[in-house]
């Protein structure tokens, strides 16, 4: 019998608070149960094992993303919507680090629900770009650029991987105006290069 008052939603919220406080390798069956003050065996009334709470995980945080994205992309195109997806980025990364660690991770090959949420997110990206008229594999290219600078960013603000005394969000402003120059450069013609 699953403990009366404990839910998936209540199970998802504290492994959530688990990534977040301690990152996404610090959530196991034994970590949930001891922070829900219940036994092990019990959370499998939800889940079937950790695999599957991570991937509840990576659903929860694409939800979240997803609702972050929608808020911020809403009448915006061409250099404000890129911004607002890139601020909309990092501000996640930064409130939900163990839920962005779980986004990051590679469904299993033949987990297709996950894919599609995965593919949803990336037509974000898709989406902020779209004002700049790119097709094709310019359109790409400038897709994985963009998510490349906000993933290392992200990746290297967590890790304490920025030392010097800089402010950190001038150098992330910084970071999107040069990728909204070379996004420009590429709609003016120089994207076709090989």
């Amino acid at each position: 019998m699953p403990r009366i008052g404990l839910d998936l939603p209540t199970l998802l919220q504290t492994a959530t608070d688990i990534a977040d406080e301690s990152g996404l390798e610090s959530v196991t069956l034994a970590s949930v149960a001891q922070k829900l003050q219940i036994r092990s065996p019990s959370l499998y009334n939800h889940v079937n094992g950790l695999p599957d709470l991570r991937r509840h995980l990576a659903f929860r945080g694409l939800a979240l993303l997803k609702e972050r994205f929608e808020r911020a992309l809403e009448g915006k195109d061409g250099d404000d919507a890129v911004r607002a997806f890139s601020q909309a980025y990092l501000g996640f990364a930064r409130e939900h680090p163990g839920l962005y660690e779980a986004v990051q991770r590679a469904p299993e090959p033949d987990d297709d629900a996950l894919k599609q949420a995965m593919g949803e997110i990336v037509g974000y990206a898709v989406r902020a770009l779209e004002g700049y008229g790119l097709r094709g594999d310019p359109a790409i290219h400038a897709v994985r650029a963009i998510r490349s600078l906000l993933h290392g960013f992200a990746s290297l603000e967590r890790q304490g991987g920025f030392g010097m005394p800089l402010d950190l969000d001038v150098t992330f402003r910084l970071m999107v105006e040069t990728f909204l120059a070379g996004v420009k450069a590429m709609k003016d013609g120089g994207g076709e290069q090989g």
